[in-house]
């Protein structure tokens, strides 16, 4: 393919050449060490570092990832965040040699997400839908007034991508399917952050060190997988996935993130012409380009603790979270031995200081001193969440309406669904990673949908009652009924298809309905999916994506006033376009003759007519509905399958990234294999069984057809009792003695372990109600890592 860097644009990147700022690189490089040197372009996450290794490795930054967390508490408060960005800050300023404050960074994507009692706003998804960027530049200053209480420099946000495939996990972090309003939010999200540039707040005061990513090309990758290839040509590359970055650059953002995926099979980490030749050389970015979490050992002939190939690309940073001690030892022997090019590790270093001399980083305190530092008012405070609660508004999307909203206040409403869940509104990049197992006592200053909409109701003398099955013993005259995705990140979120998979909240809905109850529904997403049934069965649709913490935003919009007029209305239009069926994917405004069910732009108001003809129904995905094939992927539970734990009569429920029964004879945390959290680790010290738990599934075709559940795993510490695994029906237990199987794996790495549908203890026709694909049941010590689970052929 033919590269032609001259059709990119030529910029002018702000703040621009300051020679006092140079002046003093050059006099800082002088004096520094080959180490000190390396030291700069090397991240380590929290989880793995203590300040006291700064002492000895003299790493530039150090970041918190997904759960990551002061002591491991993905629940600390503010305090205890203050303390350990503190104490790194000066352990790196004890170390002798040239003295080079360290940046911390974090993924504050959605509002300060990491911190208990912070704002959480929507996902960008539902920004996009209000296409106001004045909007999205004060949740910018937010965000970063509640990072700094942290004491924190640096956010890797905004995310640029323009996602053109919805069954890709991180679909919810792209603002839009169109360029347009992805190119119009990026100078406005940078500048809340950062401040304007050419101005004195800039980079001083409240503002934060921003970070454009992924560059580029995450959002269109094959099939919407998460990190693969995306195979465009360079024009659409240009003018679709990198549209945000040109304003991003010209408002000064200082540090941009390649991404995980590849362009035309070579990986953006060791994408010499994309990073250097395009963004650095005709873009003219001046500042930091920092890899993504581990991203460089995807490029050929790398691995976590060894790439030269990325250096040499371009990436200035490298995020080795784990490996970073060993990344620093081979980078400093690869410099030495020529492999990497010292100018370019200086070159890498002199943006690095420039970043930190432009932040202002030598002139400002200590992180526990600093202007509004521990300042517990700050998170979560009246105005902040006041703008949240506007998003939230202005995020709505009214898809049908045939005269039932809005709601009168005086009236009995009946709230059903997950409407009480901060967790499931807010989704994932949560408090964890992948946003689960907060309950709502984690959001100390936010509101819940049910909350809102009680508030709201009962200002204006009605009678609201919550029920989350939707039964009641007063008849309501109308029902609003919450539901939706369950919270996911990354390549967790990653479908096949863009069917709704979840049943119950079609069997409510329908009951409902039956009962001559009007119903309202509330559809919490990451992404528009396909819904004919569950929009068919509902008076009115609102798409409310993920609105965060602030559920009163709800409320604003669905519940009228005294008189039954709108108090506020449907502002929301659809920044993608919504599937007519569940294989229609990719589905994007202007590009083929796709015909959506509901367009790019599309949002009812109460004007107008929103009535709408019986969809088709016949897309519904039966297989995927009933639980597909694939019931554990990247170490997470495919809906609607769920991992329990149990021992000695109890039963747990995995609703995070770690659990263990009361008598701790199991445990299961979230492990890396291939990437961040993407297998389980089950350790048994005593007579317990780990279940993948479903809805009852007919696997009798699937026996006859000689599939077998395979499952992936790794044995860390070999059984010390006969271990027995298989399926549990609605008669009992159908499994094998597999003891001497995991043995036999222990030290072999991972392997696949295969096994008959059909194990002793089952009758003929016992899998007619299969209700777990795969229990594993033992009474002594084992431990075994798990990351997929799936019927699959011998």
């Amino acid at each position: 393919m033919e590269r032609r860097p001259e059709d990119w644009p030529e910029l002018s990147p702000r703040p621009g050449r300051d020679e006092a700022v140079e002046a003093r690189i050059d006099a800082l490089l002088a004096g520094m060490t080959l180490e000190e040197k390396v030291g700069q372009t090397i991240q380590a996450d929290l989880a793995s570092i203590v300040p006291d290794d700064l002492l000895e490795v003299p790493l530039g930054s150090v970041l918190c990832g997904g759960n990551s967390a002061p002591g491991g508490d993905n629940y600390a408060g503010l305090e205890a965040w203050l303390e350990t960005v503190d104490a790194f800050h000066q352990a790196a300023l004890r170390r002798g040699g040239t003295k080079v404050p360290i940046l911390w960074g974090t993924d504050a994507v959605h509002g300060h997400n990491n911190l208990v009692g912070a704002t959480i706003f929507p996902h960008n998804i539902g920004l996009g839908c209000a296409d106001d960027p004045g909007l999205i530049r004060r949740i910018g200053e937010v965000t970063a007034r509640e990072v700094q209480a942290c004491g924190m420099d640096w956010t890797f946000a905004p995310t640029l991508a323009t996602p053109r495939d919805d069954r890709w996990g991180r679909t919810y972090e792209g603002y839009s399917e169109d360029p347009r309003i992805v190119r119009d939010y990026a100078a406005a999200m940078v500048e809340g952050l950062q401040g304007a540039a050419g101005t004195e707040g800039f980079l001083r005061g409240h503002g934060l060190i921003a970070t454009a990513k992924h560059f580029v090309g995450d959002g269109g990758t094959e099939g919407g997988k998460d990190q693969g290839d995306t195979l465009c040509d360079e024009a659409t590359l240009r003018e679709v996935h990198a549209a945000g970055y040109p304003p991003a650059i010209e408002a000064g953002v200082q540090t941009i993130m390649a991404s995980f995926n590849s362009w035309h099979g070579e990986r953006l980490h060791g994408h010499r012409y994309l990073l250097t030749e395009v963004l650095k050389g005709r873009m003219g970015f001046d500042g930091v380009v920092i890899g993504d979490w581990n991203g460089h050992a995807g490029v050929e002939g790398c691995r976590n603790d060894s790439c030269p190939a990325a250096y040499e690309a371009g990436v200035d940073v490298i995020m080795a979270p784990d490996d970073w001690r060993a990344l620093f030892r081979n980078t400093l022997e690869q410099v030495r031995e020529g492999e990497i090019a010292e100018a370019r590790i200086d070159d890498a270093v002199r943006r690095v200081l420039r970043v930190k001399l432009r932040y202002g980083l030598w002139d400002r305190p200590r992180p526990t001193e600093r202007p509004g530092a521990g300042n517990g008012s700050v998170p979560g405070r009246a105005a902040h969440r006041a703008v949240a609660r506007e998003a939230v508004a202005k995020s709505l999307v009214l898809l049908k309406n045939d005269g039932v909203l809005p709601i009168k206040p005086s009236a009995r409403v009946l709230v059903a669904g997950d409407a009480a869940s901060i967790q499931k509104a807010c989704g994932g990049w949560t408090l964890t990673w992948q946003g689960e197992g907060n309950t709502n006592d984690r959001f100390p200053n936010g509101q819940s949908i049910w909350d809102g909409l009680r508030e709201a109701v009962e200002a204006g003398g009605g009678t609201p009652e919550l029920s989350e099955d939707g039964r009641t013993e007063t008849r309501p005259d109308v029902a609003i009924v919450v539901f939706g995705e369950e919270p996911y990140a990354e390549f967790q979120g990653d479908r096949e298809n863009l069917d709704f998979t979840d049943d119950a909240p079609l069997a409510l809905l329908k009951r409902l309905r039956a009962d001559g109850i009007p119903t309202v529904s509330v559809f919490l997403s990451g992404r528009p999916l396909h819904l004919n049934p569950e929009i068919n069965a509902s008076n009115a649709f609102v798409a409310a994506w993920l609105p965060g913490s602030e559920g009163g935003g709800v409320a604003d919009v669905l519940v009228g006033d005294a008189d039954g007029r709108p108090r506020r209305d449907f502002a929301g239009k659809l920044s993608f376009s919504w599937p007519r069926h569940p294989h229609q994917t990719p589905l994007n405004a202007g590009e083929g003759d796709g015909d959506p069910l509901f367009a790019y732009g599309f949002g009812l108001t109460y004007a107008d007519d929103g009535a709408l003809a019986r969809l088709d129904e016949s897309g519904r995905d039966a297989a995927n509905a009933r639980g597909g094939t694939e019931y554990l992927r990247a170490g997470r539970a495919r809906p609607p399958y769920k991992i329990v734990l149990s021992s000695q009569g109890e039963d747990v429920l995995l609703t995070g990234p770690a659990a263990k029964t009361t008598d701790g004879a199991l445990s299961v945390r979230s492990v890396d294999r291939a990437a961040q959290e993407d297998a389980r680790e089950l350790t048994f010290t005593g007579p317990a069984r780990f279940v993948l738990e479903g809805p009852g599934q007919d696997l009798t075709r699937e026996a006859n057809g000689r599939l077998m559940v395979a499952v992936h795993c790794e044995v860390r510490e070999a059984p010390g009792a006969p271990v027995r695994m298989g399926v549990l029906t609605a008669s009992g237990e159908g499994a094998g003695d597999v003891t001497d199987r995991l043995r036999g794996a222990a030290g072999q790495g991972w392997v696949r372990l295969l096994l008959p549908l059909s194990g002793s203890g089952l009758r003929e026709g016992d899998l007619a109600e299969t209700r777990a694909p795969l229990f594993i049941k033992t009474a002594g010590r084992l431990t075994l890592r798990v990351s997929d689970v799936r019927l699959e052929m011998e």
